[in-house]
């Protein structure tokens, strides 16, 4: 009797577009290769916006994503400076994840606009990653690069050091040769806060949260997150990516006042977000259940609430008097920036 061949082992591909809203941009306007891009807000650095992406060309200059238009065009006067194009980036994402979930044998789990990760059955996994990326380039212009890895930490962690236009391989075997000795703030979902929790409990690197007992962690960061943020150090979870369909569980709007508004501008402008919820809702026939409420006051303090209605609606008046009312539960007069509300839906039939 024959033995069938044994299947090719799995391998999770990480495919990160590179300077994904720049790139879309160059192919509209080619005459901008090679020179400094920068995309956000409406491209007015004189308004208040951040930049969305820059291209390389501007990062050599210190431009960052989430930095004020203002500092960047102060760290790169010569930039270009072009205007948030949604619908435009909308659609060549589209056709990006539609090319991957064309390939054949494949598994997509979509992360954004600009990212996803791909389940492949291969011998080869860096002679897969190159056809990945050169049909990708063929099928929308765009070039990405790949991280490589035997879960899907490891190959999101591998792109970054593959770009631009590369792959990376990390698995169990070199994962701390490559991250040991780098800090946790390496590591992707650990940001300054969850970083100098660590370090209060002695932990400044990789290989030390690798190594660090699982009960000091669930100690300082609770069960769940001790656990997760113990399994990130080893660089462990998942390692085959999820292809179920996405479902929203909420929708929300926010906007940033070129003008700071007073308290008495506030209920005007939450009830105009909630209509733009509202909308958002209806289009997905689920009705709000919370209302989350965000708040950024002069000169940069964020705050959150939220608060469950007593039924599910679609009332624009309730969604917006709800937000109000957290608003004044907050207690600050002080000049507001920003305010975004975003409206929790009940789950859908089945749930999720």
């Amino acid at each position: 009797m024959t033995t069938p061949p044994a299947a090719p082992p799995r391998w999770v591909l990480h495919v990160d577009m590179d300077q994904f809203l720049v790139a879309v941009e160059l192919l509209r306007r080619p005459d901008l290769v090679g020179r400094p891009v920068i995309v956000g807000g409406r491209g007015d650095p004189t308004e208040r916006a951040v930049v969305s992406t820059a291209s390389y060309e501007a990062r050599e200059h210190g431009v960052g994503s989430g930095m004020p238009l203002r500092v960047a065009v102060r760290k790169c006067p010569d930039a270009v400076l072009l205007p948030v194009d949604r619908p435009v980036y909308e659609a060549a994402s589209a056709r990006v994840m539609q090319t991957l979930k064309d390939l054949p044998g494949t598994v997509v789990e979509v992360l954004g606009w600009d990212e996803a990760f791909v389940g492949v059955h291969t011998d080869d996994p860096e002679a897969t990653a190159g056809s990945v990326r050169a049909t990708v380039l063929e099928a929308t212009g765009l070039h990405c690069s790949v991280g490589i890895g035997d879960t899907l930490v490891r190959a999101k962690t591998a792109t970054g050091f593959g770009k631009p236009r590369g792959t990376f391989v990390l698995t169990r075997e070199t994962w701390l040769d490559v991250m040991g000795e780098r800090p946790t703030t390496a590591l992707w979902g650990v940001g300054p806060r969850i970083s100098a929790r660590l370090a209060g409990l002695g932990i400044d690197t990789v290989a030390q949260l690798a190594s660090a007992p699982v009960e000091a962690l669930v100690a300082e960061l609770g069960p769940s997150g001790g656990a997760h943020v113990g399994r990130l150090g080893r660089g462990g979870g998942r390692d085959w990516p999820d292809d179920t369909p996405w479902v929203a569980r909420a929708h929300g709007h926010e906007t940033t006042y070129q003008r700071d508004l007073d308290p008495a501008e506030v209920p005007e402008a939450l009830r105009v977000l909630a209509e733009q919820v509202v909308a958002d809702l209806r289009r997905e026939e689920r009705a709000a259940m919370r209302v989350h409420l965000k708040v950024r006051v002069k000169p940069f303090f964020t705050s959150t609430k939220v608060r469950k209605l007593a039924e599910p609606t679609y009332d624009v008046d309730v969604i917006a008097t709800t937000a109000h009312e957290l608003y004044l539960a907050l207690g600050d007069d002080r000049p507001v920036r920003l305010l975004g509300i975003r409206g929790e839906m009940v789950p859908p039939e089945g749930g999720y």
